[in-house]
């Protein structure tokens, strides 16, 4: 069996790509690993760190050494931190949460006028996350300001509502795609899609299919 370790830096990440594995790949096995200091400490910082990506690579480390055939990091603003760790373990996947997401997006706008609206809830996220792109591409980024707080005090519908406020603010902007930065952001897809009448990508369906493709 097929056994995936979901790292995670937040909380809030863990039940949508849980949900979404249970729904679309019942038969992969998940191991969740969850350290809720990493957002905090980075938040206080303000930057990523080597301190940060030994962090990183004791966790891949500890899901290596409990036997992890694939590795997908949940949270999106540790980029440097996950590469670090994919560079120690060539030989298996270990995903970004979003460069599944990024191809998606960069696939659908190829030759077509407009650029891509990244979403996110955690401000870090957008320190860090738009260079994953590749350079020249049409992006234009949005905070969902007080959706994380909301949904970590479990006001799901607000937080909903916050996400598809600032992707509405990204469509008047001339956006044709809205990409969801965060797994804790899945859960607005429907709502942000409704608000703008755009195409929605998550980072959870992206990579549920990047592993399905790359494992078998």
């Amino acid at each position: 069996m097929t056994r995936i370790a979901l790292i995670h830096a937040l909380a809030d990440s863990m039940a949508p790509i849980n949900q979404a594995l249970a729904r679309d790949w019942c038969e992969a096995q998940r191991m969740n690993l969850l350290d809720d200091s990493l957002a905090a400490d980075l938040a206080r910082a303000g930057r990523l760190d080597a301190t940060m990506t030994r962090r990183f690579l004791a966790l891949g480390d500890y899901a290596v050494a409990n036997g992890a055939d694939a590795m997908l990091f949940t949270c999106s603003a540790f980029g440097p931190c996950i590469d670090a760790v994919a560079r120690r373990y060539p030989e298996l996947p270990v995903l970004k949460p979003n460069e599944a997401m990024i191809d998606a997006a960069l696939a659908a706008l190829a030759g077509t006028a407009g650029g891509i609206g990244l979403l996110a809830s955690f401000g870090p996220t957008l320190a860090s996350m738009p260079a994953e792109f590749p350079p020249g591409t049409p992006l234009q980024t949005a905070l969902a300001d007080g959706a994380l707080a909301a949904l970590q005090a479990g006001d799901l519908a607000a937080h909903d509502r916050l996400a598809a406020d600032a992707a509405a603010g990204l469509a008047d902007d001339g956006c044709r795609l809205i990409a969801l930065a965060q797994f804790s952001l899945a859960r607005a897809r429907d709502a942000v899609a409704e608000r703008t009448g755009l195409p929605v990508l998550t980072t959870v369906d992206s990579a549920i299919a990047r592993l399905r493709a790359r494992l078998g």
